[in-house]
């Protein structure tokens, strides 16, 4: 008798127990996971590319190109404007090169880009693995010949305002959470950049 009351208790101990574990689980739903920001913009769903017939493109690195070359589009505006405070100073040696070179250097720049947003923001596919300067160095002046000058906080809110400018004009309005996501991105990068 002792031996099957040890042996009942034990089993009602280990059925209560599961029970607990079980309950308390069952009431709680697991926490959605949030798509990456690469998936939320189009992810590796395959288009056709737009700048190059017959070729096929992931919509998210399609999306960050065009996000990219706008905001690119709107430095050069910038820079053209002859306005103060522009970012002439910092893509000075790129702009000076000239003919087919400086083409050629933007649209690598572009890629360079696309590839380091596609990669870093959850996209696994980008073209090229990215081998170069560190973020640091890619922006000291001293260690990079291409780089114009240092940036200080301020040319680094407006250099996020144009990619926050081209986001919008490539169908990423503001008041979203995809926007915000985008901009803590660019907020990250803001430490080893800023050098003045």
């Amino acid at each position: 008798m002792k031996v099957y009351s040890k042996l009942t208790l034990s089993v009602l101990i280990a059925a209560s127990a599961a029970m607990i574990s079980c309950s308390s689980n069952d009431d709680e739903t697991p926490a959605p996971v949030k798509a990456s920001i690469y998936e939320r913009l189009g992810g590796t769903k395959m288009v056709s590319d737009p700048d190059n017939s017959g070729q096929m493109i992931e919509q998210g690195r399609l999306s960050f190109r065009k996000v990219v070359n706008s905001t690119i589009g709107l430095i050069v505006a910038d820079i053209q404007s002859n306005a103060s405070g522009n970012l002439q100073a910092h893509f000075a040696p790129l702009l000076a090169e000239t003919g087919t070179t400086q083409s050629t250097n933007i649209a690598k720049l572009s890629d360079n880009l696309t590839d380091f947003f596609s990669f870093n923001t959850g996209g696994t596919n980008a073209v090229n693995t990215y081998s170069g300067l560190s973020m640091s160095a890619a922006h000291d002046p001293a260690k990079n010949p291409r780089m114009g000058t240092k940036s200080s906080n301020a040319d680094y809110t407006k250099f996020e305002g144009y990619v926050g400018a081209a986001a919008n004009a490539n169908g990423v309005a503001s008041n979203t959470e995809l926007y915000t996501d985008i901009v803590a991105v660019l907020e990250s990068l803001r430490t080893p950049i800023v050098q003045k």
